[in-house]
């Protein structure tokens, strides 16, 4: 058992379940809150959820790497902030399939911002993300609503976001990683809410307290999961939270997504796996290159 728990795709399988039911719990708890107060709920009740670990272990908390955690928490908050706004007001299908596309606008900003050099394979492979991108979005014969609108400019945010977590977890634990988000997001998030608050209905928090422990154990589980394997290797388990939140769309908010949605939201997930493949097996390639040859 111990030897199943330390498998990456067991950690992102569960991350997959818990995001899955968190947007789900949005999408009820947005009937009688606007989603950006729903966002600091869930900063706070994660945060809360998450204290007994920073208890028992004091030492995860360090300032090292404090300017890489506030760029991967700001990015994160917009990206948060985005996205359960798009839960809230656009199908969840269409949302998840733009949100797929964060890895490939984390590939565009290597290239721009990092230096980093792709070839035609992977450019390919960018052309076709961004196609099945426009076949969801489909502009100028689909409007492009609110939600819609979020939920591109969180998968921008994201991109950066995941570029961060990439460099944190070479360095610090994964919960560390985790917990830092939540730690720098709450009072921001809390600002924001500010502008657009009502208390919450008795019904209602039951439902922010399970999306600010889902939140929470999403992101420990993703961590974990990019800790103990490489993003290649993980990615196409990705598949299973498109399945669970196409299925909850159609089951219990009566959404019906057309042929093309479905298809795009495909064809950019498959676009975000290759990529990864490539991207692994370019660093294969690029450690081999650098180790000293054996002597005959």
């Amino acid at each position: 058992m111990n030897g199943f728990l330390q498998r990456g795709a067991f950690w992102m399988v569960v991350s997959c379940a818990a995001f899955a039911s968190m947007w789900v719990m949005i999408r009820y708890a947005s009937a009688s809150l606007h989603a950006f107060e729903i966002v600091f709920f869930r900063n706070f009740i994660g945060l809360v959820c998450l204290l007994p670990l920073l208890a028992r272990n004091p030492g995860l908390i360090r300032l090292e790497n404090w300017r890489l955690h506030l760029r991967r928490a700001t990015s994160g908050f917009i990206a948060t902030m985005g996205t359960f706004y798009a839960v809230a007001n656009a199908p969840l299908a269409t949302a998840l399939s733009i949100n797929y596309t964060a890895p490939l606008f984390a590939t565009v900003g290597a290239v721009l911002f990092l230096g980093e050099r792709i070839r035609f394979r992977r450019v390919l492979a960018l052309a076709f993300g961004f196609l099945g991108m426009l076949i969801v979005v489909r502009p100028g014969q689909l409007p492009m609503t609110p939600g819609v609108v979020a939920a591109v400019i969180s998968a921008v945010s994201t991109a950066f976001s995941v570029i961060a977590i990439r460099q944190l977890v070479a360095s610090d634990d994964s919960r560390a990683v985790a917990a830092w988000t939540f730690i720098l997001t709450v009072i921001p998030s809390l600002i924001v809410a500010m502008f657009v608050w009502s208390w919450p209905a008795r019904d209602t928090w039951p439902l922010l307290a399970g999306i600010g422990a889902m939140a929470a154990i999403g992101q420990l589980s993703l961590s974990r999961a990019f800790s103990l394997s490489e993003a290649s290797a993980i990615l196409p388990y990705d598949f299973v939270r498109f399945g669970l939140v196409t299925l909850a769309g159609v089951a219990l908010f009566g959404e019906r997504y057309d042929a093309l949605t479905l298809t795009g939201g495909a064809i950019i997930l498959a676009s975000t796996i290759y990529l990864a493949l490539r991207e692994a097996k370019v660093a294969r390639d690029a450690r081999a290159a650098s180790l000293p040859e054996s002597p005959n």
